[in-house]
């Protein structure tokens, strides 16, 4: 019989999470689209298009964001229809323990857990990559999402790069600047060069129209060549100076852990936002588990307000969470916290919230 019960919470479980995605997916679409169309008209952007390079990423991109809060309204929704036909006090009077029936409904939230992290760490990311350039070319057109003036970088712990202006159609650089640094922070070299062109890997780029600072002391040499060019290796590829806003969804989590090692390994900072994004994708699925005790604690027990204050305490519970996960999140990319502590802060409030409600629905 156990078993049977355990099949029918999992079915309920997952019919209702699905519904409640579905449903939550078609009126952001609907709500999306009304805001959107004006630019699609205007950018002649097709059907197909729109649908294919979009919308089918844009739902991906909403569901990653949303699941564990769907989580949460579903439990409540089903548990408190349970509740209200004095399901769960029947199965309570037949000896089992709360604790057991806690298991069909974690093995669902496992279900959900495995599709959810695999989409954050594969799926969504693979969507970005056709969505985020679609909305820079038809919905934000008129928007710089590139980072191409005013440049400026770490190449290695004793090196600067400044770029004026690049040109991401040619990979050309204009006015491109390199400085050199000995262990004492002291300058004692910088190249300057009107223009540089990308030749390919690893890492040429051809310099014309150069000039060479070496310093020595207080003594400068100065070699100027306006009419030569030069060839030289300078530790940067062009994907790197193309950067657009949110690159970091743009990685899938190998991807981004390569980008990672890649940083560190020449000695710069600024990856911040990366560390946080490649541990959210674990955490926020995480949640899950955390939302579905919450509203499985919330909604076991029968109430005169019924369906309706569980969900208004459910979705209370649910909108503190999100509230608290974007304000550590904006800490942590101000470094005000570490990206580890900042991502899973929320989990772990909400963990004891969600152990402190349980006890007492058992009682």
């Amino acid at each position: 019989m156990l078993k049977k019960i355990d099949r029918y919470f999992f079915r309920q479980y997952i019919k209702t999470f699905f519904f409640t995605a579905i449903m939550f997916s078609l009126i952001a679409v609907v709500i999306d689209f009304s805001d959107r169309l004006d630019s699609f008209i205007k950018n002649g952007v097709s059907v197909r298009d729109a649908i294919f390079s979009y919308y089918l990423h844009f739902i991906a991109m909403i569901n990653g964001l949303l699941w564990p809060l769907f989580a949460l309204i579903s439990v409540i929704f089903f548990t408190s229809r349970l509740a209200k036909n004095s399901e769960i006090i029947s199965i309570l009077n037949a000896g089992i323990p709360f604790r057991r029936i806690v298991v069909p409904y974690m093995a669902a939230a496992t279900f959900i857990f495995s599709i959810h992290l695999l989409a954050n760490h594969f799926l969504i990311p693979m969507g970005s990559k056709i969505r985020i350039p679609f909305e820079n070319k038809n919905i934000w057109k008129n928007v710089d999402q590139t980072r191409t003036r005013n440049i400026h970088l770490l190449l290695d712990p004793k090196t600067k790069l400044y770029i004026s202006n690049y040109r991401q159609r040619d990979t050309t650089a204009l006015d491109m600047r390199i400085e050199k640094y000995d262990e004492d922070g002291q300058l004692i070299e910088f190249i300057e060069a009107k223009k540089a062109s990308w030749l390919g890997p690893p890492d040429r780029w051809q310099l014309a129209n150069y000039r060479i600072h070496r310093f020595d002391g207080m003594q400068e040499e100065i070699i100027e060549r306006p009419a030569d060019q030069i060839d030289t290796t300078v530790n940067i590829r062009p994907d790197e100076l193309n950067r657009v806003k949110n690159q970091q969804q743009l990685f899938t989590s190998p991807e981004l852990q390569r980008y990672l090692n890649n940083q560190r390994s020449r000695g710069i900072g600024g990856t911040r936002i990366f560390e946080t994004e490649l541990y959210r994708r674990t955490s926020e699925p995480f949640s899950i588990y955390i939302l579905t005790l919450i509203g499985l604690a919330v909604a076991s027990r029968k109430t005169r307000g019924g369906l309706g204050i569980h969900l208004a305490i459910g979705v209370s519970l649910g909108a503190l969470f999100i509230l608290l996960s974007r304000f550590t999140m904006t800490f942590t990319n101000s470094e005000s916290l570490g990206p580890i502590v900042g991502v899973w802060l929320p989990n772990i409030v909400f963990s004891a919230v969600a152990i402190y409600l349980l006890k007492i629905a058992q009682k």
